[in-house]
């Protein structure tokens, strides 16, 4: 999966006729390992991602990731010598996987100023440095101090120096005599596959196997090296997505025949639009995975607490459900107090409760006299007559927090971005379950309000993102005569259909029970039933917990929530 230097090849060489005298407009670094620079070029505005992390790589981008509160160092650093700066070149050296961005910028005093902006993109090494026109180091995303005797240091003020190159000869640099030369010298007892490896740098462990693939062994091999360097050195590159199973698996420069019939090559227009589409999705998810993953652990934490709470609750019910046994042992042993021996165990004596009054033994304590054990028994009657009374309300306030936090859990799962689990987080502190971060200076964000949608017959709908949204949804914004929906055994958002004294067609409703069905936590279910009515009909009840409503006249409809339905209807214009 890593981007390999022919595919790089194939980057530098669609990129570079538009971005040669871009200009640089604004620059963000939404991730610690991401960089987001918007550039205008001849034919408009693009925006054109760095990424040093996991899928190092850089390409245009459609996305609009959310920015950090607080820019980083290094991002407010490239401002400074970035803004305003004209991209004079775009280069690769030769099969290598580093992309060089030659500037002209202006300094303080507005005087220009040449600078390199390189980008290394060698896996778990990848890292983005900026430098003068001498070749010094300005600063760099890592900054790596190997020692003095060290073949490079990446620290402000050292000289740049490029990355050291294998010792392994480079397969397309290489002539054809050259590469059959190596080839004689191979053991054929070994994995072609692997030679290939061994023996050259710039090829992608991806079309190692394809070469031994497509030259069925060695007897071949030597065919199917100078067909791979021909096409190459011909610039006969094709951004090519590989499919198997039906799932993203990788992507190459060339199409993939290893996996058979089991893999699909979807061929791209562009490189860039190839690498959008393949790490989009990927890089969301990660983001939104190290946002959230504190909140999400402190309330897992918090639902398994108060499951282990219920749980003990419930067992000390069950227990004292058998309060009566506890009394009818105190008043046995009251009536047979003469019985009882001193130190004995238990307690022979005529059971006038039983019918036929049969003679039973009763366990006694041998430390306590029969008049302690008495005492004893009505104690733990007591205790546990006032255990039930209360025990029912704890019973009942830890399954509706439990059922909250199951909520909140499944919000956190539908998050889209940081601001939306930072809003959860402040609903959390409001009900006292976490503690608000103390001493933070972050700028209150504006709250991101709701999902809004546009359904087919021109309808305004609104999905709320988490509970304290829900809640402004139902009770403050929605009117009596707008239709309020969720769905019904799972926890979700509401939706609500905006009417302005309209009736919504059946079109509409079914959208918006599907729109309720996907933001639920039975999305993938297939179809589940979703509860329609009015909103005036919806209550929350006093004191209830966030999202917590209840609703009455409504009519059930079975939905499946459609992913791709929820993208169209958002694509939609929506209202001001």
């Amino acid at each position: 999966m890593p981007l390999d230097a022919v595919f790089l090849t194939g980057l530098v060489r669609e990129l570079a006729p538009t971005l040669t005298g871009a200009r640089i407009d604004k620059v963000q670094q939404p991730a610690k390992d991401a960089l987001l620079l918007s550039v205008y070029t001849r034919s408009g505005p693009r925006r054109l991602l760095i990424s040093a992390g996991q899928g190092a790589r850089l390409h245009y981008t459609g996305e609009k990731p959310e920015n950090p509160q607080a820019p980083p160092m290094f991002c407010m650093l490239l401002r400074k010598h970035l803004t305003g700066a004209r991209i004079d070149a775009l280069r690769q050296p030769e099969w290598e996987r580093v992309c060089v961005l030659e500037l002209t910028g202006r300094d303080e005093m507005g005087v220009e100023r040449r600078l390199s902006l390189v980008v290394e993109l060698m896996g778990r090494a990848a890292n983005v440095i900026l430098c003068d026109a001498a070749g010094n180091i300005i600063d760099c995303l890592r900054r790596a101090d190997f020692g003095e005797e060290a073949y490079r240091r990446l620290l402000p003020g050292m000289l740049y120096r490029a990355p050291q190159r294998p010792a392994k000869p480079c397969f397309f640099a290489l002539d054809r005599e050259e590469r059959r030369r190596l080839l004689e010298g191979a053991d054929p007892g070994g994995e072609p596959a692997a030679w290939l490896l061994d023996s050259f740098s710039g090829l992608a462990p991806l079309v190692a196997r394809e070469l031994a693939h497509r030259a069925g062994g060695w007897r071949r091999l030597g065919e199917a090296m100078d067909a791979l360097a021909e096409s190459v050195e011909h610039g006969e590159l094709r951004p090519t997505l590989l499919r198997v199973d039906g799932r993203e698996r990788d992507f190459s420069f060339m199409s993939i025949s290893q996996y058979g019939p089991a893999a699909e090559n979807v061929e791209y227009g562009s490189f860039s639009e190839l690498l959008d589409s393949f790490y989009a999705g990927r890089d969301r998810a990660e983001r939104l995975r190290r946002a959230a993953h504190d909140t999400v652990k402190a309330v897992r934490t918090l639902r398994d607490r108060t499951a282990r709470k219920l749980a003990a609750r419930r067992e000390e019910l069950r227990r004292s459900a058998d309060r009566e046994e506890l009394r009818r042992r105190g008043d046995l042993i009251t009536a047979n107090l003469w019985r009882a021996e001193k130190g004995a165990d238990t307690l022979e004596c005529v059971d006038y409760y039983a019918e036929g009054c049969p003679t039973v033994k009763v366990r006694l304590d041998p430390r306590k006299s029969a008049q302690q054990n008495a005492a004893q028994a009505y104690k733990e009657y007591r205790k546990a007559e006032s255990a039930e009374r209360h025990l029912a309300s704890l019973i009942d306030s830890g399954e509706k927090q439990l059922d909250y936090l199951e909520s909140v859990l499944d919000a956190l799962d539908r998050a889209e971005g940081e601001r939306d689990v930072q809003e959860i987080r402040a609903e959390l502190a409001a009900q006292g379950l976490i503690k608000a971060a103390r001493g933070a200076r972050e700028r209150r964000a504006k709250p991101a309000g709701p999902l809004r949608f546009t359904s087919a017959g021109g309808f305004e709908i609104l999905v709320g993102r988490n509970n304290a949204q829900n809640d402004e949804l139902t009770t403050r914004v929605a009117r009596r005569g707008d239709l309020w929906l969720h769905a019904q055994r799972d926890h979700g958002s509401h939706v609500i259909v905006r009417c302005a004294g309209a009736t919504p067609d059946e079109v509409t409703i079914a959208e918006a029970a599907s729109l309720a069905a996907y933001y639920s936590a039975g999305r993938g279910a297939g179809k589940i039933p979703v509860a329609c009515t009015e909103a005036r009909h919806v209550k929350k009840p006093a004191g209830a917990l966030p999202g917590k409503v209840v609703y009455t006249d409504y009519r059930t409809l079975y939905a499946e929530g459609d992913a791709g339905l929820a993208a169209r209807l958002r694509e939609a214009p929506e209202r001001p």
